[in-house]
Parts: C-alpha cells; sequence; structure tokens
C-alpha cells in the first residue's frame, strides 16, 4: 500500500531539507512525497527540485506563475496530484521519525475499516514556546488516552482541537472530498476540516511520538495579530464551530446556551492566568511571574 505523503511549502530552505531526509529514511519505502511550493522568494524550489532529481518519488508542483495562494489552496492542490488511497500530511519545518509511516500502516492492518489516525508529537525549537503548548497539551493527551480506539472524538472538539499538528495527521483521501475548506479562520484550517472529518468517522489515536514539531517564532502559528483581531477571530471560529457540532439537533434555547461559551472563548482568548504556575498569558503571548 503506497502513502502519499503532502508538504505545503512556504520560504522554509532553512528546514525543507530535513523535512524531505526524514521522508527518505521512513522504514517504510512505500510513498509519493507530493510537495507544493505556495510561492516561496527564498531558495526552497531549488533545493527541492534537487530532491526530486535524485529521487523519482518525490514530485515538485507549483501555482500557476508561482503564485502565493495561502495554505488552503495549496493543500488542496496536493490533494488533487496524490495518487493514492492513503495521505500523510508533513508541514515543511516538522520532522518525521523514521518508524513513522511503518506504524501507521500496522493500525490500518489491524483496523482496516479506520479512516483517520494521529499520533503524538515531540516537540522542539523555540523554548517559550515548547513550555506554552506542554501545558496547553497536556489537558488535550489527557482526555485523548482514557478513550479506546478506534472511537468517535466529535464532541471532543468542542473545547479545543484534539490533533496537534497537521504533521500527525494520515487520513484516507476520500473523507477529504465531501467536505468545506473555507474556514472562518485561516490559521484554524486544520481545527475546521478535523471537526467535519470527525462528524462521521471514527480517529484512531496512536500514543507515540512519531512528529517532531518545530515551533519557531517564525512559523504559521506564531504570527502576529491585534487585539480586535484575535477577538474576532475567535469569536467567529466559535460560533461556526458550534453550527457544526449542533448541526441537525433541534435545542430549543440554542442561541441562549451558547452565550457562555462565546464568552468563555473570549476569556480564554484573551487573558489566562497560572497562580499555582506563576504566569499569566495576555492576547496569546505567556509571561511568567518572578
Amino acid at each position: 500500500m503506497q502513502v502519499s505523503i503532502i508538504t505545503a511549502s512556504y520560504n522554509y530552505e532553512k528546514y525543507i531539507k530535513e523535512t524531505i531526509e526524514s521522508v527518505l529514511a521512513q522504514t517504510y519505502k512505500d510513498w509519493e512525497l507530493i510537495i507544493v511550493d505556495d510561492g516561496s522568494s527564498d531558495n526552497s524550489v531549488n533545493i527541492i527540485k534537487e530532491y526530486c532529481a535524485r529521487d523519482s518519488r518525490i514530485k515538485l508542483f507549483q501555482h500557476e506563475n508561482a503564485a502565493n495562494k495561502g495554505l488552503k489552496e495549496t493543500i488542496l492542490l496536493g490533494i488533487e496530484n496524490a495518487q493514492n488511497d492513503w495521505i500523510a500530511f508533513l508541514e515543511s519545518d516538522d520532522i518525521f521519525t523514521p518508524d513513522y509511516l511503518e506504524k501507521k500502516i500496522e493500525i490500518i492492518k489491524q483496523y482496516p475499516d479506520i479512516k483517520f489516525i494521529f499520533n503524538d508529537v515531540n516537540l522542539f525549537g523555540d523554548k517559550d514556546r515548547i513550555k506554552e503548548y506542554d501545558r496547553y497539551y497536556d489537558s488535550v493527551y489527557k482526555v485523548l488516552r482514557s478513550k479506546t480506539y478506534p472511537c468517535n472524538i466529535f464532541y471532543e472538539f468542542d473545547q479545543c482541537n484534539m490533533v496537534s499538528t497537521f504533521s500527525a495527521v494520515m487520513l484516507k483521501k476520500d473523507v477529504l472530498k465531501n467536505i468545506n475548506f473555507d474556514t472562518p479562520v485561516k490559521r484554524t484550517l486544520d481545527y475546521w476540516l478535523w471537526i467535519q472529518v470527525a462528524k462521521n468517522n471514527d480517529f484512531y489515536y496512536l500514543d507515540e511520538k512519531l512528529t517532531n514539531w518545530r515551533l519557531h517564532k517564525n512559523s504559521y502559528i506564531s504570527n502576529n495579530r491585534s487585539l480586535w483581531e484575535i477577538t474576532w477571530q475567535c469569536l467567529n471560529f466559535d460560533i461556526e464551530k458550534k453550527k457544526l457540532l449542533y448541526e441537525g439537533l433541534k435545542l430549543k434555547f440554542q442561541l441562549l446556551t451558547l452565550i457562555p461559551q462565546y464568552l468563555k472563548c473570549i476569556r480564554r482568548n484573551i487573558i489566562r492566568v497560572s497562580f499555582k504556575e506563576k504566569w499569566f498569558s495576555l492576547f496569546g503571548k505567556v509571561y511568567h511571574l518572578k
């Protein structure tokens, strides 16, 4: 069984070699690597072309006129050119462990009806961001580890994104055909997609650190945003998320039940305080108290 690995690349000449090398190092060899460059202005494309010349399993695609179209269009182009039923995502600054594909193929053989597999991750890079994300995902992984898989975790997405990064996901191509890629907030594209997939599919969580997730100041999730942008985007996404979660249910006082959730979203995304660990976050930035 061959797997299509999709990598969206944009101005990461500093990291793209490590990313590609981690695919070449896979113990499971039946794969193709679809790299879609999103209008990079650095030396990324030349580096990718060198690897394409060395290994026919590595393929480069670009938008028309080498345009920059954003993550959604880049991923869609990758899916369009993927030749296989199973798709794995690998961001262009992340790294697979050598047994990433092998471990997931074992799960597929054991559960042939499963359509979505994701795994734990190892955080590396910016130490401050690692501390911030470690705290967040500690609670997420407690929930995930309490379940028996395969199982449905659709309603768990009400609280937060249960999947840490694109680079932890492997799924059947057919589940992507009938979902809406038009996320209300660009930076939450993955969250938006996985909620929809979870609605009609069981997930399998693999409690192994098969992905090295690089956190750094230039990463997509680290972009600076204004107060009003943060507030509006959080509310807008939360409203659309609730529509997905409550779709098809006849809730008599739906709006009234959602208001506390919106207030909670504002509080959670604008200011959070931990007296025990002596830190607080304001508009997404963490400050440690001495």
